[in-house]
Order: C-alpha cells, then sequence, then structure tokens
C-alpha cells in the first residue's frame, strides 16, 4: 500500500485549518499550533489516520462491498467524481437526496424510474409521443441522471461512507450514523470528530488537499479489489484441479475395487466350505 507522507501532505496544504474563533474544541487533539490567528493541523497524526483509514477501505472493498463518497463543495465535486469512478464506487457530488439511506426504496424507484424512461427511448415508445411530452420525459431524466445517475448502480446500502466535510453533509452523516453505516471523514478545525468512525484531520477546502487524501484512500481500495480478484481466481483453480483429479480418483477406486473382489469370493467360498 502507497503510504501518505508526511512531506506530500504539508506539500498539498494540509496543515492549513480554520481561524481561530471558527475552531471546534473538540478537534484539540488534533491541533499542532496557532500561527496568525489560523490554527496548524498535526500532520503526524493525519498520516496516522489516512493509514488506519486505508487499511479498514481495503478490507471493505476486499469483501466485495461498496462504499458511497459523498462531496457536494464546489472545490471537492470534479476530484471525487474522478476518484470515486477509478475504482467503480458510487458518489454523490450534486445536492445531498434527503433519505437516501433512510428511505434507500424510495431512491432506489427513482432510479428505476430513470431506466425505464431510457427502454422508451429504446423500444420505439418515443416516436408515439407528442413533442411537449417527449420534452418533459427529457427533462424529467436529466433531472434524475444529474442528482442519482452516479448511484445508478449502488442496488443496496453501502458498507461505509466517505464524506469530505461533515459540517456541510451533516445529514448524510446523521442517516449513516442512524443505520450504524461506518462514516470515513476528511475533518477541519472547525468540524466536530465526534461524529466520525474515521477521522482525518485535514484542509477540506483546499482541492488539492483532498485530491491527495482521496488518491491515498481510493490506492488502498484499489488494492483490495484487486485482493479479491486473485483469491477469486485461486478458489476457482483449485476448484478446477478437484475437478480434474475426481475422474483419476473413481478410476483408482475402482481398480481397487476389481482387486478386492476375487479375495472377498475366495472368502465366501472357504465360509461356504466350513
Amino acid at each position: 500500500m502507497s503510504r501518505t507522507t508526511f512531506d506530500t501532505l504539508l506539500e498539498a496544504g494540509c496543515h492549513f485549518g480554520h481561524l481561530k474563533r471558527k475552531w471546534n474544541p473538540a478537534m484539540a487533539p488534533y491541533i499542532f499550533m496557532e500561527r496568525n490567528g489560523i490554527h496548524i493541523i498535526d500532520l503526524h497524526k493525519t498520516v496516522a489516520k489516512v493509514d488506519e483509514a486505508a487499511e479498514a477501505l481495503k478490507a471493505i472493498a476486499k469483501q466485495g462491498k461498496r462504499v458511497l463518497f459523498v462531496a457536494t463543495k464546489k472545490q471537492a465535486k470534479q476530484v471525487v467524481a474522478d476518484k470515486a469512478t477509478s475504482v467503480n464506487m458510487p458518489y454523490v457530488t450534486e445536492r445531498w437526496p434527503g433519505g437516501m439511506l433512510t428511505n434507500f426504496p424510495t431512491i432506489r424507484k427513482a432510479v428505476k424510474k430513470m431506466a425505464n424512461i431510457d427502454k422508451l427511448m429504446t423500444d420505439g415508445t418515443y416516436s408515439n409521443l407528442s413533442k411537449r411530452e417527449i420534452l418533459q420525459i427529457s427533462r424529467q431524466r436529466a433531472k434524475l441522471e444529474k442528482n442519482l445517475g452516479s448511484i445508478a448502480d449502488l442496488t443496496r446500502l453501502p458498507a461505509a461512507l466517505f464524506v469530505v466535510d461533515v459540517c456541510k453533509e451533516h445529514i448524510a452523516v446523521k442517516e449513516a450514523q442512524r443505520l450504524g453505516i461506518p462514516v470515513f471523514a476528511m475533518v477541519d478545525t472547525n468540524s466536530n470528530p465526534n461524529e466520525v468512525d474515521y477521522v482525518i484531520p485535514a484542509n477540506d477546502d483546499s482541492n488539492k488537499s483532498i485530491e491527495v487524501i482521496l488518491d491515498a484512500l481510493c490506492g488502498a481500495i484499489a488494492e483490495g479489489i484487486e485482493e479479491r480478484k486473485a483469491e477469486k481466481v485461486d478458489t476457482e483453480a483449485a476448484g478446477e484441479g478437484d475437478a480434474a483429479k475426481a475422474p483419476r480418483k473413481r478410476a483408482q477406486k475402482a481398480r481397487a475395487d476389481k482387486e478386492e473382489a476375487p479375495a472377498a469370493e475366495e472368502a465366501a467360498e472357504e465360509t461356504a466350505a466350513e
């Protein structure tokens, strides 16, 4: 696993927190010092926390489970979309649809609605509709795609949530807490780390800072996925090996039975003679 180094985090500006007056006292253990009225995050702790989160995410990916990435703030949208897509994980970068986790069946219905519209486009039904109806359906499809397109293949609740800025995504965090879904998050000095299972103390306003953290975590997820594939191949190979050995074992058993048959007959004759 590619380890995140102190220098990499420093170069990306992960250590810059918020103004002292905006801080959350619960973040005190992760603050190194104050400089010019701004809190500086202790990057030694960030390195340790990134490694801890990476190990946990790798284990989740290795089990074939999904991690939902959430970041609706402008600086994080594109980075999160790109990184989540690279490891084939679902993400939300537009407005968080309230009840997405706690009312998951309703969200799935909306996704199915989108699939049904796609079906209408391909089976020729569109040709029987008026221009106005086609326009209305197209607008509805575009709206659904914008809000739910990135989670179209999320057929069940995610095994974990990764969040950039717990203050902005507080509804998503609350829903995950209610359902017992572990939350991984980049937590800045103005946020409450007690709401998060895996805290990564870091600047959540910088594009570079977000990218560096995501590089490490998505790298770990990719490793977990690869290890799962390798184990699957080994299991299948072992199964094929057993299948290949089966005819040989049957032939050996048949030979042994054949050799035992005359001896059994002789014993039966001796018993009869007695």
